[in-house]
């Protein structure tokens, strides 16, 4: 069966439907109209050099044919007649900011094979970017060129604030992203192309932790709605490649992310407190987390109260990441209601990780968690819930957040409510399999695995299972678990760990079969 998820003016995604992660039990022929288009494995491919308005029959082996019918639009402009020359060397920016203003709504703005030398580019709503194949967008390396944009300013009447820009869950000032848009809606980017950061060329990831402003991000959006990326590649951000802040309805179809193993904070996709991001099909392989959901730390949790919610992870496949998905550190609005299944994680840190601690507050909530039909190979720990997280914030090694005892429950404090495991083979993990420390005051409330099977590499080194304080390394462990309200473990296989395949300690229930 062929399931449609995105129909475009020029650009359609489709979708298997089958019970395999990625990748399809064997190969298939697409075919539109007749004409044999291309072969593929993938659960999710693309259709791009659509028509307009026009009705087409699609075929795949094995499927019923289906018919689509591709949006209308109001024009379609080539970003060359705007003088924009595609050499990469002269500065395209001025002309393509201007055929971008000029385009009418519902316009859709063209990109021809080329390499555009642009600095940020501000979007506006209503319109499609299409960057055909060999088109590039390349941002500069003159970080004069990236403008600072504010935190937060105030109005000059009422004095409200009006935020603007995020680094890390705080609202402070960042330079400008490479693509930018602020209060828009109905914005669509797609095609075979590549914006690039070129970061690697530039300054960006020299010394960051000196840096007084943040760096930019390849995408940002903030409080926009109804964002469609689809099947654009996207590399080499100076920090966070796709971020959505305050956006709602966020699609990222087809895409792929890519950067250097050792390149400083340049995770591929960071919803931060959006609601409805889809991310499907996708294709990430980074310096750090490939997915990070966030909703900011305790001043903008507390301001807005807006969690992260209803985000699908499907199709994708995620390597060498920190985290394949990580939810956190900065959630103090919280995470809610996000699926994942059908997915491929292959030499992460961790597969899932779960990133809390005290001080993130009580609006910090992470709950409705469920990963299913997944496969890893070659991730150290494939599970990780911590609520000891301790590499960012200024008082990260203070009693406060160091200390076993129990504390009192206040405003600062964080909860983890229910998660779920389940069909899941890990291959070739290192450290442990699962690793599990909620706090003594606030346990993490419930956890579900069911029909897991891990297996151990035999070369494995040890390593740290998660980062926090006090912390110890692991090589071969079982699963490990540290205050946690009620716990199922059902139907897991674990082959060539050492030590004991279970450690439970300070769980209220413990249901094992």
């Amino acid at each position: 069966m062929i399931n449609t998820l995105y129909v475009g003016s020029v650009s359609a995604c489709f979708e298997l439907e089958n019970n395999l992660p990625f990748y399809c039990e064997k190969e298939y022929t697409v075919t539109l109209d007749g004409v044999e288009l291309f072969r593929s494995n993938t659960n999710v491919f693309s259709l791009f050099s659509l028509k307009p308005a026009r009705e087409y029959t699609l075929s795949v082996s094995d499927c019923e044919p289906i018919k689509f019918t591709t949006k209308s639009e109001s024009c379609a402009v080539n970003v060359k007649d705007f003088g924009a020359v595609g050499d990469g060397v002269h500065d395209d920016t001025m002309s393509i900011q201007a055929a971008i203003n000029c385009l009418p709504k519902n316009g859709r703005l063209y990109f021809p094979a080329g390499v555009y030398s642009v600095a940020p580019l501000n979007l506006k709503s209503h319109i499609t970017l299409e960057l055909a194949e060999n088109a590039i967008l390349l941002g500069t390396t003159d970080e004069s060129k990236y403008p600072v944009i504010p935190g937060e300013i105030c109005d000059m009447e009422t004095g409200e604030e009006i935020p603007f820009a995020c680094v890390e869950g705080n609202a402070v000032p960042m330079h400008q992203s490479l693509i930018f848009a602020q209060y828009a809606e109905d914005i669509t980017i797609v095609g075979k192309g590549v914006i690039d950061g070129n970061a690697q060329n530039g300054q960006w990831w020299v010394n960051v932790k000196e840096r007084k402003i943040g760096r930019p991000n390849l995408l940002f959006t903030n409080r926009c709605r109804d964002i469609t990326v689809h099947g654009i590649t996207g590399q080499n951000a100076a920090m966070w490649q796709l971020h959505p802040y305050f956006s709602d309805n966020v699609r990222f179809l087809d895409v792929a992310i890519n950067a250097p193993k050792d390149s400083p904070n340049t995770d591929a996709c960071d919803p931060e407190a959006c609601d409805n991001v889809d991310i499907i099909g996708c294709r990430f392989s980074v310096g750090d987390d490939c997915i990070a959901i966030k909703s900011g730390k305790i001043d903008i949790g507390k301001k807005y109260k807006t969690p992260a919610n209803h985000h699908i992870i499907r199709n994708c496949i995620m390597q060498f990441g920190h985290g394949a998905i990580t939810l956190g550190s900065e959630m103090a609005g919280g995470v809610k209601n996000l699926t994942v299944n059908r997915c491929i994680f292959n030499h992460t840190d961790r597969g899932l990780r779960i990133k809390t601690r005290r001080g993130r507050g009580k609006d910090a909530v992470i709950d409705g968690v469920l990963f299913e039909n997944i496969k890893m190979d070659g991730v150290l720990t494939p599970i990780v819930i911590n609520m000891w997280y301790n590499c960012c914030d200024p008082d990260r090694f203070s009693e406060y957040n160091t200390t076993r005892e129990k504390l009192p429950v206040d405003d600062r404090t964080p909860y983890l409510g229910k998660f779920t495991f389940k069909d899941m083979v890990c291959e070739n993990c290192h450290v442990a399999a699962c690793y599990c420390d909620g706090l003594p005051e606030m346990p993490i409330d419930e956890i579900t695995i069911e029909n897991l099977k891990f297996t151990y590499d035999e070369n494995a080194e040890p390593g740290f299972p998660a980062m926090r304080n006090n912390n110890e390394k692991m090589c071969r462990a079982g699963m490990y678990f540290d205050n946690v309200k009620k716990l199922t473990v059902r139907n897991v296989e674990m082959v060539g760990n050492d030590g004991e395949p279970l450690i439970a300690k300070d769980v209220g229930s413990l249901t094992k079969e």
